[in-house]
């Protein structure tokens, strides 16, 4: 059984005001539009999913950030559906779900039950019971009072064996509400599945900053980690997290050769999905030949301001014999949270030895790991191309 979504996003959306249509403005960092593909993209039951689209906005559509098939609509929903059901004919799947491009809120949980409704029908739609008393009005006043009973609110996505709605698309003459329309006009039989009252239709000014709000603050939370290795040669001290400590050997590099800088340098780099140092300064470039290694830091550093995060903790670990660290530790950790910008508070920095063992044990070289948290805007995550 294969499962195609068609996202219906091709109307103009007067009626919610804004430059944009209203499916095209932006809920947190991501169109509405893009987050109702989310929801059918990242379903295990749907196999494909088709955008239908304005022919004005194949450029947005193109700037969604990851790749969509797109057709374009027609003069309103119906044709925009029947444009849809035409360009899936050639290669048909067995179902159907067609949902508003401006409904973002669509669960998985949801999408699954009208998925599983099509086992027994040949059609079915997502509704909610009329529970509010119903009023006739004109002219600011009220005229009537209508019985709720046996009233739904629609919802969608609405769900259909792909044979029979393509039929009934063909058929129809144009001009349906919705897709449930267009069924029962060629007979067929809808089964109701119970909505959600989180499944909105943004439809009028304010929808989109009140769907906004209800989203609340969104944030990215990173980690990454580094390991850096350097060999003991002649020399008298020892260069660590920006402190020189004399020793009766120093640390053999291209840079100064800062394990523990260079390690937290990696961690960060990797925690924003950067690469490393030897990316951002080779060491076959000959500028970077005995250079400080905070100017790797801080590279960083501002790599991750730049990209709106915030370093919220730092942690190193240096993995030696000799020297002894513990009597440095504040003032590496002092170094650090200058050159990073943040508060001493917010770094690590200690020592272990590796009990005598491998080339730290025999004191040929020291070792350091670290871990960097970054807290970000929320940036969606990319998704991979399909």
């Amino acid at each position: 059984m294969t499962v195609t979504a068609i996202i219906v996003a091709a109307g103009r959306g007067l009626r919610a005001g804004g430059e944009v249509p209203k499916q095209w403005q932006a809920i947190g960092d991501r169109s509405v539009v893009a987050h109702s593909l989310t929801c059918f993209r990242t379903h295990p039951g749907v196999d494909r999913t088709l955008l239908v689209i304005h022919p004005d906005d194949a450029g947005r559509a193109d700037g969604l950030g990851f790749r969509v098939e797109t057709v374009f609509g027609g003069v309103d929903r119906a044709a925009s559906v029947r444009a849809a059901l035409e360009h899936l004919a050639g290669d048909p799947p067995d179902h159907v779900l067609i949902h508003d491009g401006a409904r973002p809120f669509a669960s998985a949980g949801l999408i699954g039950r009208m998925i599983a409704a099509l086992a027994t029908s040949d059609a079915a739609a997502p509704a909610l019971a009329v529970t509010d008393a119903l009023w006739h009005g004109a002219e600011g006043r009220v005229r009537g009072v209508q019985d709720r009973d046996g009233l739904w609110r629609a919802q969608t996505p609405q769900a259909f064996r792909f044979a029979p709605i393509l039929a009934a698309h063909r058929a129809h003459p144009g001009g349906a509400a919705d897709d449930v329309a267009v069924a029962r006009a060629a007979g067929l039989d809808v089964a109701i599945v119970e909505g959600e009252e989180a499944n909105v239709k943004l439809t009028l000014p304010g929808d989109v900053e009140r769907a906004t709000q209800r989203m609340g603050p969104t944030m990215d939370v990173r980690c990454g980690n580094g390991f850096d290795v350097h060999a003991f040669g002649d020399g008298h001290h020892v260069t660590l997290c920006g402190v020189d400590i004399p020793h009766d050997r120093a640390l053999e590099g291209h840079s100064d050769a800062d394990v523990g800088m260079h390690a937290l340098t990696d961690a960060i780099y990797g925690a924003l999905a950067l690469g490393d140092i030897g990316q951002h300064f080779p060491p076959s470039d000959p500028q970077w030949k005995g250079a400080a290694s905070r100017i790797f830091l801080a590279h960083a550093a501002a790599e991750a301001r730049a990209r709106g995060y915030t370093l919220t903790h730092a942690d190193v670990t240096l993995i030696c014999e000799r020297p002894k660290i513990g009597p440095h530790a504040p003032a590496m950790r002092a170094a650090l949270a200058e050159i990073m910008g943040i508060a001493v508070g917010r770094i690590s920095v200690k020592a272990t030895t590796s009990e005598r063992l491998g080339f730290t044990g025999r004191e040929e070289g020291i070792a350091a790991m670290a871990t960097a948290s970054l807290v970000g805007p929320g940036e969606a995550a990319p998704e991979a191309d399909p």
